[in-house]
């Protein structure tokens, strides 16, 4: 696939997200097809759906893991992939994150703060438009995955809340 082909796919991906927004859609597959053996399959899903989905889980999971064993959790969350972990708030899009509301502005959370589910922990910019990214649970901010201005993508880790 030549680099113009990759462009006008991102283009494309990004006026699908939109078109999801702006219709109020939950989800949206298209297959683009470029000649032999040269196609595009594209699948857009808006992430409310999955970021409910992966908080009800962890919400019974704190009490008998701290319970059970509060040594072993830091030591396997330093050894496992950050999104595995119990805590893990993923990104519901693709955009770039910005960790304030404007710069100069204080941060939304640290690290050791304490947030309560709904609390707007970043921002993620896609499209041009802010999506304040909340809290799944009420907890205490762990760790921060990513730096202010970064790109991150669908599925990536943001933070960790205990």
């Amino acid at each position: 696939m030549t680099k113009k082909n990759q462009d006008a796919d991102v283009a494309f991906i990004q006026a699908l997200a939109e078109l999801l927004t702006e219709n109020d859609l939950t989800e949206l597959e298209v297959m683009r097809e470029y000649g032999d053996n040269d196609s595009l399959n594209v699948r857009v899903s808006r992430a409310q759906e999955i970021v409910t989905q992966v908080a009800a889980p962890v919400a019974a999971a704190p009490a008998p893991v701290a319970a059970a064993a509060p040594a072993a959790a830091p030591a396997a969350s330093s050894s496992e992939d950050p999104v595995s972990h119990p805590g893990a708030v993923t990104s519901p899009m693709v955009g770039t994150v910005y960790l304030q509301a404007e710069p100069g502005s204080p941060a939304f959370v640290s690290v050791g703060a304490q947030v309560k589910e709904g609390d707007t922990l970043l921002i993620i910019e896609a499209m041009k438009t802010m999506n304040h990214i909340p809290a799944p649970k009420s907890g205490t901010v762990k760790r921060i995955l990513v730096e202010d201005s970064s790109a991150v993508e669908f599925g990536a880790p943001l933070m960790i809340i205990e």
